[in-house]
C-alpha cells in the first residue's frame, strides 16, 4: 500500500512513468545516493520550467490579440491574422 501511495504521489507531481519506475528503484535501495533521486527530480523541474515558459509566451501572445481585437461586425481579425501567419510561417 505504501508504494502506491509514492507512485500515486509522484504522478501527482507530473513524474513520467519511466522517472516513477527510477524514483521508486532509488527508494527501494537503501543503498542509493540522494544525488541519483535529486537528478531526477531536477530535470522534471526544469522539463516543467520550459513548459510554463511556453505557457506564459502563449498567455502574453493571446492576451495581445484579444486585446487588439475589435470585437465588432468588421471582417478584419488580429487573431485570425496571427494565426495565419503563424501557420504560413510554419509551412515555410
Amino acid at each position: 500500500m505504501h508504494k502506491l501511495t509514492f507512485l500515486s504521489r509522484a504522478r501527482s507531481l507530473g513524474f513520467s512513468i519511466d522517472d516513477c519506475r527510477n524514483l521508486l528503484a532509488l527508494y527501494d535501495d537503501r543503498g542509493r545516493a540522494s544525488a541519483d533521486v535529486k537528478t531526477i527530480a531536477q530535470d522534471h523541474l526544469s522539463r516543467i520550467e520550459g513548459k510554463l515558459a511556453e505557457l506564459e509566451a502563449m498567455r502574453a501572445t493571446l492576451t495581445l490579440l484579444v486585446h487588439e481585437c475589435a470585437d465588432d461586425q468588421c471582417p478584419d481579425c488580429p487573431i485570425l491574422s496571427e494565426l495565419a501567419t503563424g501557420l504560413n510561417a510554419q509551412a515555410e
